[in-house]
């Protein structure tokens, strides 16, 4: 298990998943990252800095968004 920091770049509400670029990665964006459901969807904000759980470092369609903050 790894947790990185991000920033985020797009949320869906309806599927409750994000666009999340990963701190220090320039070009790489993750899609369709899973978002806890205890975040409020309006704090799903572009810009705002996120905390991102990876379960499997090999396997980025294995983690989920667990915290945002300013």
């Amino acid at each position: 298990m790894d947790i990185k920091r991000g920033i985020i770049k797009g949320f869906d509400s309806g599927t409750y998943k994000a666009t999340v670029q990963i701190a220090g990665s320039l070009s790489v964006w993750l899609s369709e990252v899973a978002v806890a459901r205890n975040i409020l969807a309006a704090e799903m904000v572009a810009g705002r800095r996120c905390a991102v759980i990876f379960f499997d470092e090999t396997n980025p369609g294995d983690a989920v968004v667990v915290g945002v903050y300013t």
